[in-house]
């Protein structure tokens, strides 16, 4: 029975008693976890329709702020499962669903985009067989969560994803694994979700067999998730679906580069497309891993948001195919002075007739130096190179929110970042920022619309990342870009007498440039996602938020971030002074060899019987004094 005395006892407590679970209000609004604890002392999580148990003593990891993630899941996994049950003559019911209309996009020049619905399509044909959320389907997806923790995802795809045949949560804590099956019973979602005990690589690789195989594998590690890449990509299904999640964010954009190269392959570099590279590094070493077994992957979906990168990638099989691998990867020319970079593509494909050609790819790109500014050039990846996303699966989940808004409570984020996904140049990889390009010039910034239109007057395609605010991704090459900018530096004059000769803007500048921008507010630099002021990027929900602390395999309340903060602050500079007090039974060199300016405000002894007791050797042990 519930405790309504504790539940108030809960409530007076500060929010720094429970790192893993204070949430603001603000925040409890924008996101529909929330927390009740019973007399127990166990407290239950209620996130989308699932609800779940975590003990006290946080033996079990738990982050509110990847809500967004979760969501983002289940509205992938449901789409892919509509495409997988269609082509076996089956429909999913999504409740709260509209029905579905027919989708005509209109590719003509105009670029103006025409929805049109035919509803004598709409309806089903009243033999087709449907699928429904809570029910087992015998054609359905059969789904592996490597590190359940808790087992809140698996159990939020039993209740909320339909068409699923069955549903694995694994984990390698035995005391993790009695909770998932705790919470299994309590949701009652024991005819879909099946607890497992074991290493998730041993589980995978227990199911590579082509019948044994996973039709959708999520991984979201505590950190990097490169020892599960191999045997993800050997026990997923034929076309199926791998969920991948990294966190190891410090690694990914350049902190360490030497220790991205021993897990992922590829050397990240500082810079500020890092967040992007970080994506591209990852798809790399995924299809690296697959090239080993003739298979390789197609990205649907890959996204770059608040602490973490997520990639939702299928696999497939086909030796020709991967003969093109080496063809969509590319190494990285970054110039360290301007932001410059350059791709060299490891591979080249050519088209004889019926036939491919493969043959190695000629360069480098650049010379030694970097020809805007003089300053060398540092080397990355190598990274993917081709598309980040398949946009018309992504316009399908958009059209099933439309159809379905209220079904999760981070929608409106979910549309917002998957509207600037469908923005995004396919094939322009990277990205520049106006604030860098600004600072290296040494001028005034312009404004995102002047800059875009700028590059549309010169004739050259522009758009937005979901990776940045500021980003501007073009097909335009770097001598247009810095041209643009150096018409920019006329209209805005910077101090050349104060430029030296060493540094960028001084080389960049002296140059005339070789095109006039217009700098004419252009009606089609505005995207459609930034007019209709969609959330596209996450306000931050509560203090501290971000990746939490490993949970606690023994028990007892984590620490949270700020105590850590305020326990080594300074602690070098604020050492308590009791410490030193053993020091007064040594001599002070110093008044040995002469004299000692700190007097009685020395650390050490200044007793001149110590300090001459100090000066004869002391007698060996075993020797007559």
């Amino acid at each position: 029975m519930r405790s309504w005395a504790a539940i108030v006892r809960l409530s007076a407590l500060p929010s720094h008693s429970f790192p893993f679970f204070r949430t603001k209000l603000q925040a409890l609004g924008k996101a529909s976890c929330s927390y009740s604890m019973e007399s127990s002392g166990e407290t239950f999580i209620h996130e989308g329709k699932a609800s779940v148990i975590f003990p006290s003593a946080n033996q079990v990891f738990y982050n509110p702020v990847q809500e967004f993630n979760r969501d983002l899941t289940c509205a992938v996994i449901t789409e892919f499962s509509r495409l997988h049950l269609q082509q076996k003559g089956t429909d999913i019911v999504v409740p709260g669903e509209r029905v579905e209309q027919k989708l005509v996009v209109n590719l003509s020049e105009t670029g103006e985009d025409k929805v049109t619905s035919s509803p004598e399509n709409n309806s089903t044909p009243p033999d087709r067989p449907t699928a429904h959320v809570g029910e087992p389907c015998p054609d359905g997806l059969r789904i592996l969560e490597g590190l359940a923790a808790s087992g809140l995802r698996s159990i939020r795809f039993a209740r909320e994803v339909p068409g699923l045949h069955s549903v694995v949560a694994n984990d390698f804590s035995a005391s993790a694994v009695e909770l998932i099956k705790r919470n299994i019973q309590h949701n009652d979602v024991g005819n879909l979700v099946t607890g497992s005990y074991g290493d998730a690589r041993m589980v995978m690789y227990n199911r590579t067999g082509a019948k044994d195989r996973f039709d959708v594998i999520d991984l979201d590690p505590y950190g990097s998730p490169s020892m599960f890449l191999d045997a993800a990509v050997q026990s997923v299904s034929e076309g199926g679906l791998l969920c991948i999640t990294c966190t190891d964010m410090a690694v990914l954009a350049g902190n360490n580069g030497e220790t991205c190269y021993s897990k992922y392959g590829a050397m990240s570099i500082k810079s500020k497309f890092c967040h992007e590279m970080a994506l591209r590094i990852l798809l790399h070493s995924l299809d690296l891993r697959a090239n080993c077994y003739q298979r390789y992957i197609v990205p649907l979906l890959c996204i770059s948001v608040d602490f973490y990168i997520r990639v939702f990638v299928r696999v497939f099989t086909g030796q020709a195919k991967v003969k093109m691998c080496a063809s969509k990867q590319a190494l990285l020319y970054n110039c360290v002075g301007c932001g410059t970079y350059h791709l060299q593509r490891l591979g080249k494909a050519t088209t004889h007739g019926n036939n491919m050609k493969y043959s190695p790819a000629t360069g480098p790109p650049v010379t030694a130096s970097c020809e805007f500014c003089h300053q060398r050039h540092q080397l990355g990846g190598p990274i993917w190179a081709e598309s980040l996303h398949d946009k018309d699966f992504v316009e399908r989940i958009l059209s099933a929110l439309e159809r379905n808004p209220k079904r999760f409570k981070t929608s409106e984020r979910i549309q917002g970042v998957l509207s600037m996904v469908t923005e995004e140049l396919s094939d322009v990889p990277l990205y520049y920022t106006l604030d860098n390009l600004s600072s290296v010039i040494r001028c005034n910034t312009p404004s995102l619309l002047q800059f875009r239109s700028a590059l549309l007057h010169a004739g050259y395609r522009v758009s937005l990342s979901h990776a940045c605010k500021n980003a501007l991704k073009t097909d335009a090459p770097p001598s247009v870009i810095w041209d643009i900018m150096r018409c920019w530096e006329k209209q805005n004059p910077v101090k050349r007498e104060r430029l030296s000769e060493t540094c960028p803007a001084f080389h960049i500048l002296s140059k005339e440039p070789k095109i006039e921008g217009s700098f004419e507010i252009r009606e089609d630099a505005n995207p459609k996602s930034r007019k209709m002021g969609l959330k596209r990027f996450q306000e931050n929900p509560e203090a501290n938020w971000g990746p939490k602390a490993r949970a606690k395999a023994g028990g007892g309340i984590a620490t949270t971030l700020e105590d850590k903060r305020k326990q080594h602050q300074n602690k070098r500079k604020n050492a308590p002074s009791a410490d030193e007090s053993h020091l007064k039974s040594f001599p002070c060199k110093k008044l040995k060899e002469g004299s000692c300016e700190l007097g009685d405000s020395c650390r050490y002894s200044h007793n001149p019987s110590e300090v001459t007791q100090g000066e004869s050797p002391a007698p060996l042990e075993g020797t007559p004094s």
